[in-house]
């Protein structure tokens, strides 16, 4: 199993966080569970692999492009055979850019991209099957997403606000801050929600709290501090709100998320 990430072209590097690749030549099949990161992604399947997400109690087969939208909980998958899979991962705002939908119809589920997109995903996907060469893979992507972007154009000032926005409640992450973020901007509370919810698929608070939630599996990953004080770190008043929200978000303890470390997320920390 191995998981590379790869940088974007520097024009593009306001929207993608990264690309990345992940290929497996075995068939062993596994589970796992995806949490929460407040990013959207796009995944080409080119392999001969299946995925498999829940929805509503029961597993069904992932589409051969996904459009991952926003995981507010943890999600189980399953794996079986040989993969070869090219994703983009997106900042919180970015994806809006390329898709006419309001984001938050997508949340908590894998959406086919071909039946929201059409003809010119599935065009891309054929082109990627067709190389092997990752570079050609890599310029075809971005070809796409230049052609999305300039499309977005008119959509473009409300979704940079957002993005603004939304940098503002990192710096002041407090929720009584909402109303004079708000106030900053020159709009009301209800219309910032609004508008964060359209372009992200998160309330501000739901970001808050999943920004929270990574930086905490990040320092967890380090093993170097105790989890009273990776809760202070990471904002939490005291370690019982701290391990209620993680759990929430992956079903299990700190304690043993350590002692199982997640292989699919534990790839998105490197």
């Amino acid at each position: 199993m191995e998981f590379k990430h790869f940088p974007p072209s520097d024009i593009l590097k306001p929207y993608v966080k990264h690309y990345y690749i992940f290929e497996s030549d075995s068939d062993i099949e596994f589970e796992d569970t995806v949490f929460p990161s407040g990013d959207m992604e796009v995944i080409f399947n080119l392999g001969e692999g299946t995925w498999e997400s829940s929805a509503e109690n029961k597993f069904l087969r992932t589409p051969q492009i996904e459009l991952w939208g926003q995981i507010t909980k943890p999600l189980a998958i399953k794996s079986k055979g040989r993969h070869t899979m090219l994703g983009i991962r997106f900042f919180t705002h970015s994806a809006a850019y390329f898709l006419n939908d309001e984001i938050g119809v997508f949340n908590n589920q894998v959406s086919d991209l071909s039946d929201i997109i059409g003809k010119p995903v599935k065009v891309l996907h054929s082109q990627l099957l067709e190389t092997t060469k990752l570079s050609k893979r890599i310029e075809l992507i971005e070809s796409f997403l230049l052609k999305r972007l300039v499309r977005s154009e008119k959509r473009s000032f409300k979704i940079d606000k957002v993005a603004s926005i939304l940098t503002s409640i990192k710096t002041d992450s407090a929720e009584n801050n909402i109303s004079n973020i708000a106030s900053t901007y020159g709009i009301t509370s209800r219309y910032l929600q609004k508008i964060i919810y359209q372009h992200t698929g998160l309330s501000p608070k739901s970001f808050n709290k999943i920004n929270r939630f990574q930086l905490s599996l990040r320092l967890i990953a380090k093993n170097e501090q105790p989890f009273t004080s990776i809760a202070y770190e990471c904002g939490y008043f005291d370690q019982s709100h701290f391990i209620r929200d993680f759990k929430s978000f992956t079903g299990v303890t700190p304690s043993a998320y350590l002692e199982n470390r997640f292989p699919v997320n534990q790839a998105f920390l490197q």
